[in-house]
């Protein structure tokens, strides 16, 4: 007889039935891949099997591990070790996790792994494994599903025996090291299962017909071949296995053929296809309109020219467009009429930085971008105001509109609305910015770069809300105004910071040092007081141009400072021995102010435990238009790598040390004018085989120019200058602007009148020793420096002939052999 259930049977019967549904459900998904049967090693999961647990450990003891990674691989069940993943229902091992992400494995792969008879994944990105061979039994996991060697470090070819893994699914090869090549890859062809490959980074360079192999791949969804050297990229596929691929990355491998026909236009089914850095040239493909499933698309860095196609308009399902650095030309307002206008617009990101587009943006709103995040025009030929309805833009978080030709104003309507602005790009444009004092913008922005653009004369009110900006950039802004103090504060987060070119008056903080800044340029101000502790970060500050005054800092308090740029300031005093602990300035230009004394020497400062081992990095050092004083400083001999060395117009005294040919061997530039050396010039000096430039005029220098300065190539040949453009101008790019830039200036005494000279300083051949007492004939060997642009050997006591080549100095602009006693015929 049956009884009827009540209602708590039938609910107690429905759990039970649930219960089981999930059993099955869980022993079905270990049937599926490894990375998802697998159970995190800290789950309640069986016991791992012994023959599988002495395999690890046989792989572990052929590993270097210096992070100790593996720390936790002891005890008796292995699925609890880090990395390790065990089967929910069987306790094999079926997946292996050990990516380096910056603490990395080394040593050797053990062919133990042979005996995880169940790994389904095994991942060994980014570890060390350099000077290592990608082991060739890797083929031999048969049950692979899921492998990435990427960022490994693996040198030699990647072994064919990859091509057995017949269930492999992801492959991951990007990137693995600089010396890893294939110069065949057929192998791929029978990895039938595969739905994702990643070459990027192989060398590839040797394969003429590589596509065929990756075309017999049905299934593949994702094909990177980034920067692999590829040689060709065919028209067409005849018959394209490829109907699957929703990802193709294409990119920098400069394959500088014709925008079209190629095989890629004709994929229908993409999603995501990146083809930058290919120089491909010629229009913009009409196919493009036809890839209706793409989502973001990549052009930039070739030479496309012409207008986008009027067919992009088909694209509803467009997300980002980039495309800067081509040669897009036409009307900005007509390349947005082509843009897609479907009933959802889902463009959110345009990239169209660095080309030729020309003409106002539109007065109406566009609607097409009424969803944009991103928005880079910079670097075109835009002309005319920006519009308003920019503003109604309410989801933008980027507006790069700089170096262009834009004029007019913007004011509080423009920016209002924009509460999602993170970056506001305007530098290098007319515009004027025009807000209330009181306004308080709805943003927080951690990039404002608004060079050239005019903010002025008062400073910048509505700055004080943004505490968030880690690069600002007002420079050459007309501001007229002294600096509130709020600014500081304000600008205490900011890691790169210019202010350069406006009238900016006050004075350092006191509180400097708590700022976070890396980089600083302030140069081209009316800022005073003194220079106070610097910020524990600094990398790069120019205070140029300034009305600073006071001694330099005891402590400057940015030991990593590697450019100090203090030219044309009131600073006095002496400079301090902790210069001894800026062991990575290589820039240091202290010209132009009132400074005195003798300098520093390391040898006996507190500074350093041992100064024996002392060595400083400086390159370019100038100390010109002081009242410095002392002799030639010792403290020298700790930079053997100065390129460029100016102490003109000071009071140094005594003679040439010899020890300069030996310690500063890589000089190139000399500037010794106008002080009281005296004595010979040292044959020593002539050991500086790079030395193009050597000015010792107005000092007390006697004897004879030594005939070993045949020895100076460097006004003997015309040298390759670009290894000397970093030592004479500093530029640090951040954020796209040049901060702290800095050129070398120095004045020449050339054809009878000083010029100056400023970056061009590097292609100056001259040697300028007038108005010492030097005296005998002036030796044959000048005629052999026919690299020399400038000769000045004037108001010395030189006796003789002239050398009878000296018209073999083709390169000499200016020669002057004024007030001498020289005798005989010109040559």
């Amino acid at each position: 007889m049956f009884m009827a259930k009540s209602p708590m049977d039938t609910l107690h019967f429905s759990c039970i039935q649930i219960a089981i549904a999930l059993l099955l459900f869980t022993q079905a998904k270990s049937t599926t891949e490894g990375s998802t049967s697998a159970l995190h090693p800290n789950d309640a999961i069986p016991s791992c099997v012994a023959g599988e647990k002495s395999a690890l450990l046989a792989f572990r003891a052929g590993l270097s591990d210096p992070a100790n990674l593996l720390s936790s691989w002891k005890g008796d069940d292995c699925c609890r070790w880090k990395g390790v993943y065990c089967s929910n229902r069987t306790g094999h091992v079926v997946r292996l996790d050990l990516q380096g992400n910056g603490q990395a494995l080394a040593g050797n792969i053990s062919s133990s792994l042979l005996g995880l008879h169940h790994l389904r994944y095994l991942d060994l990105s980014h570890n060390r494994f350099d000077k290592v061979h990608i082991p060739e039994f890797i083929g031999s996991i048969n049950n692979l599903r899921y492998l990435d060697l990427s960022g490994s470090l693996f040198v030699g070819s990647i072994p064919p025996q990859l091509g057995n893994l017949s269930n492999l699914r992801y492959l991951n090869l990007g990137y693995i090291s600089d010396n890893t090549y294939s110069t065949d890859i057929t192998w791929l062809s029978r990895l039938t299962s595969l739905e994702h490959l990643d070459m990027s980074g192989l060398n590839l360079s040797t394969l003429v017909h590589w596509l065929p192999s990756v075309n017999m791949l049905p299934t593949l969804k994702v094909l990177r071949v980034t920067n692999c050297l590829l040689k060709n990229s065919p028209d067409s596929l005849l018959l394209s296995n490829l109907t699957s691929l929703e990802t193709l990355d294409l990119s920098e491998n400069h394959l500088h053929k014709h925008s079209r026909p190629n095989w890629f236009w004709d994929l229908t089914s993409l999603k995501y296809l990146y083809i930058s850095g290919n120089g491909f040239y010629g229009p913009f493909p009409d196919g493009i309109g036809n890839m209706t499933s793409i989502v973001e698309i990549d052009l930039s860095d070739n030479n496309l020219v012409g207008m986008i196609p009027s067919n992009m308009k088909n694209l509803c399902k467009l997300e980002s467009l980039v495309s800067f650095r081509n040669n897009i030309s036409g009307s900005i307002a007509e390349l947005f009429h082509r843009l897609p206008n479907c009933s959802q617009n889902k463009l959110q990101d345009l990239f169209l930085s660095d080309n030729n587009l020309t003409g106002s943006l539109p007065t109406a709103p566009v609607e097409s971008l009424s969803n944009l995040n991103q928005l880079y025009l910079s670097d075109n030929k835009l002309t005319g105001h920006v519009p308003v309805w920019i503003g109604e833009l309410k989801q933008l978080t980027t507006l790069d509109l700089s170096s262009n030709n834009l004029d007019g104003v913007i004011h509080e309507g423009h920016l209002s609305r924009l509460d999602m602005l993170q970056e506001l790009r305007l530098s290098d444009n007319s515009i004027a910015i025009t807000v209330s004092p009181t306004w308080v913008p709805p943003f927080s922005l951690g990039i404002i770069e608004l060079r050239s653009c005019q903010l002025g004369p008062k400073f910048p009110m509505w700055l004080r809300w943004q505490t968030h900006v880690m690069s600002l950039d007002i420079s050459n802004t007309s501001i007229n105004d002294i600096i509130p103090d709020w600014f500081w504060t304000a600008a205490s987060s900011v890691m790169s910071l210019n202010i350069r070119n406006n009238q900016i008056t006050g004075f350092l903080p006191s509180t400097m040092e708590f700022m976070r800044a890396k980089e600083m340029d302030f140069s081209s101000n009316q800022l005073g007081g003194p220079i106070p502790k610097l910020p524990i970060t600094l990398t790069k500050l120019d205070l140029s141009r300034n009305n600073l005054v006071g001694p330099l800092p005891l402590d400057f308090g940015a030991p990593g400072l590697e450019t100090l740029v203090l030219y044309n300031n009131m600073i006095s005093g002496a400079i301090p021995s902790s210069l001894c602990r800026l062991r990575s300035l290589w820039l240091l230009d202290l010209s132009s102010n009132n400074l005195n004394g003798s300098i520093t020497d390391c040898l006996v400062n507190k500074y350093s435990t041992n100064m024996t081992d002392l060595t400083l990095s400086i390159v370019n050092l100038s100390l010109r238009n002081n009242n410095l004083s002392g002799e030639f400083p010792s403290l020298l001999q700790k930079c053997p790598q100065l390129i460029f060395l100016d102490l003109g117009h000071n009071q140094f005294s005594g003679a040439l040390p010899a020890w300069i040919g030996e310690k500063l061997s890589s000089l190139s530039f000399l500037r010794l004018r106008s002080n009281m050396f005296c004595g010979h010039i040292p044959d020593e000096l002539t050991e500086l085989v790079n030395l193009q430039y050597m000015d010792l005029g107005y000092n007390n220098i006697s004897g004879s120019i030594p005939r070993s300065i045949i020895n100076c190539t460097g006004m003997t040949q015309t040298r390759d200058n670009d290894d000397l453009r970093d030592a004479f101008t500093s530029g640090v790019y951040s954020a796209g602007n040049e901060l702290v830039d800095y050129t070398e200036n120095l004045t020449v005494l050339t054809k009878g009148q000083e010029r100056l000279y400023t970056g061009e300083i590097i292609y100056m051949v001259n040697l300028d020793l007038s108005c010492n007492s030097l005296m005998g004939e002036i030796p044959e060997e000048i005629s052999a420096l026919v690299a020399l642009k400038s000769l000045n050997l004037s108001w010395n006591n030189f006796n003789g002939k002239l050398p009878e080549n000296i018209g073999a100095l083709m390169q000499v602009e200016s020669l002057d052999l004024s007030h001498n006693d020289l005798s005989g015929e010109i040559p």
